[in-house]
């Protein structure tokens, strides 16, 4: 069962209300939800922190992953549903590549990428989120810091597998093994998108996708988003595989500061199992990923190199948007997501 979402503006009010009909194939309500797409992307607004069209970002990705919003399948590849998302991605990957600074590119062997990635991922942006977990945020925030991760870790892994049929040899093997792990090994209550709920009932949230999606704000919306368009379009498949290099490069230890966290908090297994097994896992993962992945698919496919390396600062740019968020709405006692209920139309 789908969660009831509401509206964050004209955009993603028309996109509703057209999913709420059949497919056909001429179908007025999407024809002006482009429009609508197309008045508002006029006027230039940094899509990443855009709440109306980060949330049709959302739901027209959902449409390939399901659980979003329940609606007619042929929405998915319809042509004006597409054109919608189009139109928004272009901006959005527009704005980024002008924020995200490449700076000069490692040489396109994998030892040399996997150095360069290591040396990126370790660079202080600044204050850290695990730490104030680890040591500071009370049971409210660190629900809060749960509800903010379910938007992507409910759906943990399927991102980066849309590249999977994308790649090839050595690049193609290493995700295929670092994506074995993230579902379980083939044991299905060891996939972490599996694990992760029971954390979230762990703390008293509900675990079922979509539950929470109208709480988070636009800029953890964005971060999801932005791996749903490095996944989901070819042409970016060397952004998305840097983006996993990078996203396993900084998961280890801030996990072990999470799950300590929470034992801190008064939590048990039941919460913490998930970040636990992020700890020795995600230290494999990491060197698959820069070397292999990473490093594997530049040396195959050199001319992805700039877009290996966009996609991995990405990951840094988003996640980091995304914790100083919570620390600066934290740190002047306010809540870091969104009110309830709140409609902008």
């Amino acid at each position: 069962m789908t969660a009831r979402i509401t509206p964050r503006g004209p955009v993603s009010a028309q996109l509703l209300q057209a999913l709420s009909e059949p497919a056909r194939p001429s179908s007025d309500s999407m024809q002006r939800t482009l429009d609508a797409a197309r008045e508002a992307l006029d006027q230039q607004p940094y899509v990443g922190t855009d709440d109306d069209l980060q949330l049709a970002l959302l739901l027209s990705y959902g449409l390939s992953y399901g659980g979003v919003v329940e609606c007619d399948d042929r929405w998915e590849w319809h042509p004006a549903q597409v054109a919608v998302r189009t139109a928004i991605e272009d901006l959005f990957e527009q704005q980024l590549r002008e924020r995200v600074e490449i700076g000069e590119l490692p040489h396109p062997d994998a030892e040399s990428v996997a150095a360069y990635l290591f040396a990126a991922t370790a660079e202080d942006s600044g204050p850290s989120l695990s730490r104030y977990l680890a040591k500071k945020a009370t049971r409210e925030q660190a629900t809060e810091f749960i509800i903010h991760r379910s938007i992507y870790t409910l759906k943990e892994a399927d991102p980066h597998s849309w590249a999977i049929p994308r790649l090839t040899g050595r690049a193609k093997a290493a995700l295929v093994e670092v994506q074995s792990d993230e579902y379980g090994g083939g044991q299905p209550s060891r996939m972490h998108s599996v694990i992760f709920a029971k954390t979230m009932a762990g703390v008293g949230l509900d675990p079922s996708y979509g539950a929470y999606i109208d709480r988070a704000p636009a800029v953890t919306l964005a971060s999801f988003n932005m791996m749903s368009m490095f996944g989901l379009n070819r042409r970016l498949r060397g952004a998305i595989a840097g983006h996993l290099a990078a996203f396993e490069m900084t998961s280890s230890i801030p996990n072990r500061l999470y799950g300590n966290g929470f034992r801190r908090l008064g939590y048990d297994s039941e919460v913490t199992d998930y970040f636990d097994e992020h700890v020795e896992a995600d230290a494999v993962h990491e060197q698959i990923a820069g070397r292999d992945l990473a490093g594997g698919l530049a040396e195959e496919h050199p001319e992805l190199l700039p877009d290996i390396v966009f996609g991995a600062r990405a990951c840094l740019y988003a996640d980091g948007l995304v914790g100083a968020h919570m620390l600066e709405r934290w740190q002047a006692g306010a809540s870091s997501l969104r009110a309830e209920e709140t409609v902008t139309v």
